[in-house]
């Protein structure tokens, strides 16, 4: 699939964000500006990046917990993001989300929750409502490998396929559910084996290679344009830190496996790489790097200087309103 010098460009853009970004919010959080359960999706940018290009603008996109990286992977601004995470009322949730309810309905960023799994129905729904619509927009949704052995799994994909739904689903194994490795809570080899338990395609891809998830991701969304029902994707891939920011718990993992990955299997290395050979000079991608720099620079300074929500926020976006006294 041939991709474009300008799209190859905006691909290591949104990667650099995403490390950039989570570089700088877990510093934040470990010097107290931040607070509560932060999950980091560094090691996994290629995944995201790879998948979210396949998008239109107009599409959706629903994340997982592990979340930061999946808005600006369909290209949010990372200003409100920043400070949504530091409870700012200028944040894109009002500073009412946090780290693990982000959304931002500006970039087709239908939102994530915390209850791992719960993003696949809401996708479900979302597909329905443009089939209903009668118009070509796709959801693609991210889960790790964790949720594909959650009820909603299964119920979403067979809703999706006996429905036709226009709806990609993106399976990020990054190889262990919070602290257990996958290969001891997964019956099959690969999660995308269960696509064909729904009658639809499923396939697994190097989820280090943005350009293999491009491709595949991208092939899936076509289908879905076209009619043609939902198709499972699932990349391999690999998280750096730990299941959270500040787990105690480390000796799930082997030392040597990590470093494994960070040395010879980051993604962002790799790209560059690949790049390389098609004739983008690295100097051109380190100016990239520092165009980030300055761009999350900014972010942070409007994030600290915004005002947190007034008191009387907490009365605002409610199933009721408050009744008067």
């Amino acid at each position: 699939m041939t991709v474009s010098g300008g799209d190859l460009r905006e691909m290591y853009r949104r990667m650099s964000r995403i490390r950039q970004f989570e570089a700088t919010t877990k510093e934040l959080l470990l010097a107290g500006e931040l607070y509560g359960a932060f999950h980091t999706s560094t090691g996994q940018e290629a995944s995201i990046v790879g998948a979210c290009m396949a998008l239109r603008d107009d599409d959706y996109m629903v994340g997982t917990h592990r979340s930061h990286g999946h808005p600006i992977g369909k290209g949010a601004a990372l200003d409100g993001l920043l400070a949504e995470l530091m409870g700012k009322e200028t944040g894109v949730n009002q500073g009412k989300g946090g780290s693990m309810h982000l959304s931002d309905f500006s970039v087709g960023s239908l939102g994530e929750t915390s209850i791992v799994g719960s993003g696949l129905p809401v996708a479900a729904g979302a597909a329905l409502g443009s089939k209903l619509q009668g118009i070509d927009r796709v959801t693609l949704c991210f889960f790790g490998d964790g949720a594909s052995n959650q009820g909603t799994f299964h119920e979403s994909l067979n809703l999706a396929a006996i429905w036709t739904l226009p709806a990609v689903y993106v399976c990020e194994n990054n190889g262990y559910g919070e602290l257990t490795a996958a290969h001891k809570t997964t019956a099959v080899e690969e999660v995308s084996e269960r696509a064909a338990g729904y009658g639809m395609p499923g396939v697994t891809v190097d989820g280090q290679d943005v350009l293999a998830v491009y491709e595949a991701v991208s092939e899936a969304v076509t289908r879905a344009r076209r009619g043609e029902g939902p198709s499972l994707v699932e990349t391999m891939t690999y998280r750096f830190d730990n299941h959270a920011i500040g787990i105690r718990i480390e000796n799930y993992r082997d030392p040597a496996e990590i470093e494994h990955w960070r040395t010879q299997r980051d993604p962002l290395v790799l790209f560059r790489d690949a790049l390389g050979e098609r004739g983008v000079d690295g100097d051109e991608l380190d100016v990239i790097d520092k165009e980030v720099e300055a761009e999350l620079a900014e972010a942070l300074d409007f994030a600290r200087s915004s005002p947190a929500p007034p008191p009387e926020a907490a009365f605002t976006h409610l199933f009721t309103n408050p009744i008067d006294a």
